[in-house]
């Protein structure tokens, strides 16, 4: 995923920051507790497409993602 898309894009619920898990092709907003996918490439960021976090996910998730 693109960096400078990254920098722009926030969760749709909360607005806040999300951060890309690569190995799991998803964008994680923390606050949300939610994982929204990227499929093909491009994210879907529609609150009914979303996975809710467990609080193991949300441990296990490094502190912030590196943009590059």
């Amino acid at each position: 995923m693109d960096p400078k898309l990254l920098e722009l894009l926030v969760c749709p619920v909360t607005k806040g920051h999300l951060d890309l898990d690569r190995a799991r092709q998803e964008l994680v907003s923390r606050s949300a507790r939610l994982a929204y996918p990227i499929r093909d490439g491009i994210p879907v960021l529609l609150e009914e497409e979303a996975r809710t976090l467990t609080d193991e996910e949300l441990e296990r998730l490094p502190t912030r993602t590196p943009l590059v």
